[in-house]
């Protein structure tokens, strides 16, 4: 699948227009999520690890060590949502009840909230696509894969090698430019009331 980013639509509809909205909602909400916390086990983390005593058997399997979870802080992505505000009226666009407007109307809205949240995103992120290869085409991917990068879709079973056609590209950041946070700032107020004097 071939797309034209440079091609300027002139009509919205609304599956597009909530696809965006819900994309955008995913990516601040997968940057504010708290992993489960890991229960502490108490006073034994101080006392030292006994050592290890050589075995004459033969070593069993060893079990695989459980991912580290580590506490994701909120202020990022509370800044991500003051800087979408700020370039795009995002949280104002998504606040609206849209029910008693055209799909004109919102279709204009979303353009400015598309290059709003187009400028946001340039300034402060620099994307790469995961997969460097065409859409649709067919890929083969070998054992010990990263699924992080890739999601497996459709009929899947079996062991990788996987063979499969390449349907999105994917997309992964290489460098981020958020601005740095005053000590003190409070990043919960994402959009600050404004009185005209």
């Amino acid at each position: 699948m071939n797309i034209n980013l440079t091609a300027a639509p002139t009509t919205f509809d609304m599956l597009h227009l909530g696809l965006a909205i819900v994309a955008v909602i995913f990516f601040v909400l997968f940057l504010v999520k708290k992993p489960a916390q890991q229960p502490t086990l108490g006073n034994q983390h101080a006392s030292a690890p006994e050592p290890v005593k050589p075995s004459v058997e033969t070593p069993a399997a060893e079990a695989p060590k459980p991912a580290q979870l580590k506490e994701a802080t909120p202020d990022a992505a509370l800044q991500l949502l003051t800087l979408l505000q700020q370039e795009a009226r995002f949280i104002d666009f998504t606040q609206e009840d849209l029910a008693g407007y055209s799909d004109a109307d919102i279709g204009a809205a979303a353009r400015v909230v598309h290059e709003g949240s187009k400028k946001a995103l340039e300034t402060y992120f620099t994307f790469a696509p995961v997969r460097n290869e065409n859409e649709e085409t067919r890929i083969t991917l070998a054992a010990g894969f990263n699924a992080s990068e890739v999601r497996l879709t459709g009929n899947v079973v079996g062991e990788a090698p996987f063979t499969g056609s390449l349907i999105h590209k994917g997309w992964k950041v290489t460098d981020i430019r958020l601005p740095k946070l005053a000590d003190g700032h409070d990043t919960s107020i994402v959009a600050p009331a404004e009185v005209e004097l």
